[in-house]
């Protein structure tokens, strides 16, 4: 005999009968509220979503396990028919861009009403187009895979977190609606933490400078870039300042530092232009190949700002070289808002 079973708020499993036995007003709130899962790698920011709006979330299960082969198993514990679905998950690397398809796939076909995707950190963004015949666009590739999962009754939705070439959200086709949150008043907040009143904001390239500038401008402050040479695929050598920086002190605005090569190399040219302190802030700190470390080490920084986009900065959380702003509130603030008018 099969036996009717559900996972209640709390954990409970409950049978058929108790089932039943639910009041109405009790289903319909909970129903109410939009269902919040996250990925693995992603916990993290699910809690402080949770923590932040407690009343305004229901925690949605999954439990996942792994075969000796390595092969995901995915399990959806939460009933997410006609309820409103929002994932959490950033595409850091190919295994946990495709637990975040499956887990979005299967959301759609148990029933989810709509599917918002949060994804804070969009991977491969620099490899946005192609400079050599016969590269692969792999920006592109990933956003037409996610453009690919099901279509919820209402709409999918894909929220993503200063993306390296705002353009990108152009790549998503069919029924995939992008948004392009910006992460401004966290950077203002880190820049006026760091430089008080009186800094120069600063870029570690001109291709960075027309943000750079707008930030500056909203803050009050001058702005400053320098010129640079690449050199290879890794090196850079700088050919330049555009402002004056003696007796200052500059923090540096980049949208992610990955291995801190050229943010290294803007720092010495800042310095070596008579800067009196240098720090930094990044929306993305992937800091790959112990890129930290050697920024900490290199005695160039006083100290380093990011976001918690990528859940790499996580295990960084007690280092006091960097300070880590949550994009929680920012998230909240607009999923919250929207959701409220599905």
């Amino acid at each position: 005999m099969q036996v009717l079973t559900s996972v209640s708020g709390n954990g409970t499993i409950l049978v058929a009968d108790e089932l039943l036995s639910i009041t109405p007003s009790i289903v319909f709130k909970s129903m109410n509220r939009p269902i919040l899962f996250a990925t693995q790698a992603y916990q993290y920011l699910l809690e402080e979503l949770l923590a932040q709006a407690p009343d305004r979330w229901e925690r949605g299960e999954v439990t996942v396990k792994y075969f000796p082969d390595g092969e995901r198993y995915q399990r959806i514990l939460t009933e997410v028919r006609q309820r409103t679905v929002v994932l959490v998950g950033g595409t850091i690397d190919d295994p946990n861009t495709l637990e975040l398809y499956d887990l979005a796939c299967a959301l759609v076909k148990y029933g989810a009403e709509t599917l918002t995707l949060v994804v804070p950190y969009f991977g491969y963004a620099t490899m946005e187009r192609a400079v050599k015949r016969g590269e692969v666009v792999t920006a592109k590739t990933r956003a037409r895979l996610l453009s690919s999962i099901p279509y919820a009754d209402k709409h999918n939705r894909l929220v993503m977190i200063d993306l390296h070439v705002a353009g990108m959200e152009y790549y998503f086709e069919n029924h995939v609606r992008p948004v392009h949150l910006y992460a401004k008043e966290l950077v203002i907040e880190a820049a006026r933490a760091f430089g008080e009143t009186d800094f120069v904001l600063a870029c570690t390239d001109a291709g960075r400078a027309k943000w750079v500038e707008s930030l500056a401008n909203d803050i009050g402050v001058e702005a400053a870039f320098v010129f640079k040479r690449r050199l290879s695929g890794s090196q850079t050598a700088i050919t330049g300042i555009n402002a004056e920086v003696r007796g200052r002190k500059v923090v540096i605005y980049d949208d992610m530092i990955r291995t801190g090569g050229s943010l290294i190399n803007a720092a010495q040219a800042y310095h070596q232009a008579g800067a009196e302190e240098v720090y930094a802030i990044t929306t993305h700190g992937l800091f790959s190949n112990n890129a930290l470390e050697r920024l900490q080490h290199s005695g160039l920084f006083k100290q380093v700002a990011c976001t918690n986009t990528h859940a790499t900065v996580e295990q960084w959380r007690d280092n006091p070289f960097l300070l880590i702003k949550s994009v929680a509130p920012l998230l909240n603030q607009y999923l919250i808002e929207d959701t409220h008018n599905f």
